[in-house]
């Protein structure tokens, strides 16, 4: 037995194997929601004081305190509707005004082009 030499050499581990470290595999539905919490509800934020929630596809107030800015949602509606309409009539207007104006420029340029027909018959009579 030597006194400075080798006498401990532990044996070499085997290389672990990827297994998973969740549990999650191992426990049924609805243990997994109760012990992890994995029913998550709707999402809900809160803007300005105002507690809404995500329901059908659109953020709904989960207070009845939206009245007065209900009454200001339907103004907007409102205002938004009157815009729509007028900017309709202005881009009718418009496809008028430039139908008046391919008229007049066709025309314009019949005119000059009977007006250089003119002139050159009357160079020809001279």
């Amino acid at each position: 037995m030597p006194l400075f030499g080798n006498s401990f050499s532990p044996k070499k581990t085997p290389p672990r194997k990827w297994a998973s470290l969740s549990n999650l595999h191992l426990l049924d539905r609805s243990t997994r929601e109760v012990e992890l919490g994995l029913e998550y509800g709707t999402p809900t934020m809160n803007l300005a004081g105002q507690s809404l929630k995500f329901e059908n596809g659109h953020w709904v107030s989960e207070s009845g305190s939206f009245l007065g800015d209900r009454r200001e949602l339907l103004r907007l509606r409102k205002r938004n509707q009157q815009l729509e309409e007028e900017n309709n009539l202005l881009r009718l207007k418009v496809d008028i005004l430039l139908d008046m104006l391919s008229e007049t420029t066709a025309e314009s340029h019949l005119m000059e082009k009977e007006l250089e027909e003119l002139k050159q018959q009357s160079r020809r009579k001279k």
